[in-house]
């Protein structure tokens, strides 16, 4: 199939061709019949030659053909003698018959050749400016649904034929038309193969049962996109491989076009993420600083409720320290908000040195003190840890985050276990309970800000701690993550480099 109708075969049909060749030989037969008298033979026949050459150019090869046959016969009926008829007095003219009649075929071959290469490369020119326009209009598209309609609008201006371009969904199982002008049936399975192999699919049959029969897979530079089938609307015959170049031509165009989409999807999602990350920081931040003041002194004001003289009443003092313990507990939850945004800014510089990890851990025990009154805290720490070069107040924040979950979702009395070993070129540390563990479902969830592991539980918290613990190993170069036990129980660990530690020498007794 040409990319376009050659201009003899769109201006003449094979009737009004064979009648213009008729006409161009009976034309040049009465041009040349009076000049017989005053012009050689070999001149008469230069004269149909020029008509074979003026046919081939404008008619084609069939036409030209034609012409060489009937120039002979008018040359031998006209001008031969015995004039009017077939008969040769002269045995030389079949010679000159003959040698007229290859001069005319070989004139009409190579006429027809130049014509064709010359229509050839009209038609990979109009192909090459249609591929730069449908080039140009996909880079210009900002949706799925645009890039479809161009295709769609190519293939049937350029191709007289039908497509329709199937996407695969998020697990990339099943293939999925996108809306498209043309209600073109597909077959899935084709369309499957195609889109897995990476190669062109082609099946005849297909094409007698309505559906479509050519599935190019839309391969980009990363992966492949999706599959175009296509399916011609009049075509009896099998579609040329330059109609097959060009369909794989614009495959290659589409999926660029779809892949150039997919990235900006994600840099737009990105660059929304980012913007609602630091608008939710920056009113963190700000509403932080603008509660830490009363609210210290909210707890200022409690604790010197106590020292009235005279002592208030037993019910007062009981309010004044309920009033103290929720003051507390409001002043933490705004400290961890200002800790999250600080963190989510990067404005924490971390205040790093070497040092043991066994006096962070007994700090954070120390300072949890009643949070653990109801859990005895078993501590398994390995002889071999190395120094380690780490902020200690903030993994000493680490520690009490963990801790606190632990003892305030294990049932009382349960044994709490802290752990620690070098494992490689890290130090791993885990804290591990009796509780009812982790949602599975959630468990991706745990790390992101105002999530808690139980939603519905009626302990108090606000979903960040272990946000902030995930911020400031990170900031150490760490990782951490959160799993339930085989046994029964939560797990979360973290890990910390080892680093190169300095060598210590030992004091002298």
């Amino acid at each position: 199939m040409s990319f376009e109708t050659s201009v003899s075969d769109k201006n003449y049909s094979s009737t009004q061709r064979v009648i213009l060749t008729v006409a161009a030989c009976a034309g040049m037969t009465l041009l040349a019949t009076p000049l017989l008298g005053y012009l050689d033979l070999a001149n008469i026949v230069m004269l149909f030659l020029l008509t074979v050459l003026i046919v081939a150019v404008k008619l084609g090869r069939n036409a030209a053909i034609l012409a060489s046959v009937l120039s002979v016969l008018c040359f031998d009926v006209f001008f031969v003698p015995p004039r009017f008829s077939l008969a040769v007095s002269n045995i030389q003219y079949l010679v000159t018959f003959a040698v007229m009649l290859v001069t005319a075929l070989t004139t009409t071959h190579f006429t027809s050749t130049l014509r064709q290469r010359a229509e050839e490369a009209v038609r990979r020119e109009q192909r090459t400016q249609a591929l730069y326009q449908l080039a140009k209009q996909l880079a210009g598209a900002l949706a799925i649904k645009q890039v479809v309609e161009i295709t769609d609008a190519f293939v049937r201006s350029q191709l007289h034929a039908s497509c329709v371009v199937l996407l695969p969904d998020e697990a990339r199982k099943t293939l999925n038309a996108v809306v498209q002008s043309s209600n073109l049936p597909f077959e899935a399975h084709l369309a499957h193969v195609a889109f897995e192999s990476g190669q062109f699919v082609r099946s005849d049959e297909m094409r007698g049962m309505g559906f479509a029969p050519l599935y190019f897979p839309l391969k980009a530079s990363m992966r492949t996109r999706g599959v175009l089938a296509v399916a011609f609307e009049e075509q009896p015959e099998e579609p040329s491989d330059e109609t097959l170049s060009l369909l794989d031509a614009l495959a290659s165009l589409v999926a660029v076009a779809l892949e150039r989409l997919h990235y900006v999807e994600i840099a737009q999602a990105t660059e929304v993420k980012m913007l609602t990350e630091r608008l939710r920081s920056s009113i963190l931040s700000a509403l932080s600083h603008d509660l830490r003041t009363p609210l210290t002194a909210m707890v200022g004001l409690a604790d010197s409720l106590f020292l009235v003289k005279p002592a208030l009443p037993a019910a007062a003092l009981e309010t004044a320290q309920a009033l103290h313990e929720q003051a507390e507990r409001l002043a933490g939850l705004v400290g961890n908000l200002l800790d999250m945004a600080r963190l989510n800014a990067g404005e924490v510089t971390l205040r790093r040195e070497w040092q043991p990890l066994e006096e962070v851990v007994g700090a954070s025990i120390k300072l949890l003190g009643g949070a653990l009154a109801g859990h005895p805290v078993k501590v398994l720490l390995d002889k071999a840890l190395p120094l380690l070069e780490f902020d200690a107040v903030l993994i000493e924040r680490v520690l009490c985050n963990l801790l606190e979950n632990a003892a305030k979702y294990s049932p009382a009395q349960t044994v709490i276990e802290l752990q620690a070993k070098p494992v490689g070129t890290v130090v791993e540390v885990a804290v591990l309970d009796h509780g009812t563990g982790f949602p599975s479902h959630r468990r991706d969830e745990l790390f992101n800000m105002f999530v808690r592991g139980n939603a519905q539980s009626g302990k108090p918290g606000t979903g960040l701690g272990l946000a902030i613990s995930k911020a400031i190993v990170e900031a150490h170069g760490g990782t951490i993550e959160a799993d339930n036990r085989p046994e029964g129980g939560a797990m979360v660990r973290f890990t910390l480099p080892v680093g190169n530690p300095p060598s210590i020498e030992e004091e002298l007794a």
